[in-house]
């Protein structure tokens, strides 16, 4: 141990109680930012994750038919031309995709897209023998959707081999199933226009979403076109992506390139997404309250050492002691403290992470929740750790210089300050 760290924690045991003190704010500020950024991230992950296996990466709707206006330029005879694109203030959108299968063919060469569905959908009234809603019917090639979405995975009831085998086979979401009460094997009539079909359940999914569980049903393509009689064209497309954080500018380049509307995951959830940022903000800066008060106190309880210890500096300096060293015992004192606080706040913070993810919670909306979601990430450690050492380094650093500007010779006259 080295004499400038062996003084500091002499001094440190002089200040128990207020040192106790600091300890705890920082073990309470670190600890608690923790648990608050994994619950808001884990929520909006779980959110993102959601949303992404429902309706993917980028969705591809409406031709953009754009108003183009030429102006020549120059003198007369220069034959310079130029062009200027309004497409975004005048551009025109002619609803839903005429050639699907060839705008497949284009956006499959573009690498990061690995996968692609066509989706036609349309309102129609849902009868079964207890009541009747309006609900959408959304026509899906089977294989196709497993590749875009995790339809696959969120089959809570029957099977998909029944809706690949049985012509009249539909997929009904979990809150329309109960609604209706439905089951696998249940017979019901969808109604659109004038056309009346009898359909048989052959699964039930949940994708935790009640607007989709609740509206949407699943035919096979073809069924759906003689159904809604619309025996081209599509609704839209459905684009899985092989890195989804690239959505947004793969957008971009999908619009521009082939003329159609891109809109990507961010851009169809911006609302919620900065709802989700908010809260980690605003979490963030509420806990750090804590951190807050432990810099507070570590400053008091360090300028009330020097004022205390103000013979003892001067009798450190007189045996050559330096004004850095002199510094760097202060902020040995404040470093202790802080290591020992951030190393309890982390074990306070995961086990307090891992003690709230085992609550029951009952979540239903944007998206079905059991329990509390949490994300287990070495940021937010790091983050909090972060703001610790800022906040505390910053409150040490006065007491620190003031003890090191002491002089052995003011403190004998009794005019140091």
């Amino acid at each position: 141990m080295s004499p400038n760290l062996r003084i500091a924690t002499r001094f440190l045991t002089a200040k128990k109680r207020a040192m106790l003190m600091s300890l705890s704010c920082i073990v309470l500020g670190v600890g608690l930012f923790v648990v608050t950024q994994a619950m808001t991230s884990g929520f909006e992950r779980y959110f993102i994750r959601t949303i992404l296996g429902t309706d993917g990466a980028i969705r591809i709707e409406d031709k953009i038919q754009d108003t183009m206006r030429s102006m020549e330029a120059g003198g007369r005879g220069s034959g310079s031309n130029f062009h200027i694109s309004m497409r975004e203030q005048g551009a025109k959108y002619i609803e839903g995709i005429d050639e699907p299968k060839l705008l497949i063919d284009a956006l499959r060469r573009f690498d990061n897209v690995a996968a692609v569905a066509e989706i036609l959908h349309a309102p129609v009234t849902i009868h079964s023998s207890f009541k009747g809603d309006a609900v959408q019917v959304y026509g899906i090639n089977l294989d196709d959707q497993l590749g875009v979405s995790d339809l696959g995975s969120q089959i809570v009831d029957g099977t998909l081999d029944d809706f690949r085998k049985r012509y009249n086979g539909a997929l009904l979401g979990r809150e329309m199933a109960d609604r209706m009460q439905l089951a696998v094997g249940d017979s019901f009539i969808l109604e659109a226009g004038t056309e009346n079909r009898r359909y048989r359940v052959s699964a039930i999914y949940q994708t935790g979403v009640s607007e989709i569980d609740r509206v949407r049903v699943y035919l096979k393509m073809g069924e759906a076109r003689s159904l809604l009689k619309k025996p081209t064209g599509a609704s839209y497309l459905q684009l899985w992506l092989n890195d989804k954080d690239r959505a947004p500018n793969d957008a971009l380049q999908i619009s521009a390139t082939l003329g159609y509307k891109a809109a990507s995951w961010e851009e169809r959830n911006a609302s919620w997404l900065q709802v989700f940022k908010a809260l980690r903000l605003s979490s963030a800066v509420t806990v750090s309250v804590f951190t807050l008060i432990a810099g507070l106190a570590m400053f008091n309880t360090l300028a009330m050492i020097v004022m205390e210890k103000t013979k003892e500096i001067a009798i450190l300096r007189s045996m050559g002691y330096t004004r850095q060293d002199i510094s760097r015992i202060f902020m040995w004192q404040a470093g202790l403290v802080l290591a020992a606080g951030t190393v309890t706040g982390w074990m306070l913070g995961v086990g307090v992470t891992y003690a709230i993810s085992k609550v029951p919670l009952h979540i239903r909306g944007i998206f079905t929740a059991n329990h509390f979601l949490v994300t287990w990430s070495i940021w937010h450690y790091v983050a909090a750790t972060s703001t610790a050492v800022i906040i505390v380094t910053v409150a040490s650093l006065i007491p620190a210089r003031r003890a090191a500007r002491l002089e052995p010779g003011d403190v004998i006259r009794g005019t140091a300050q």
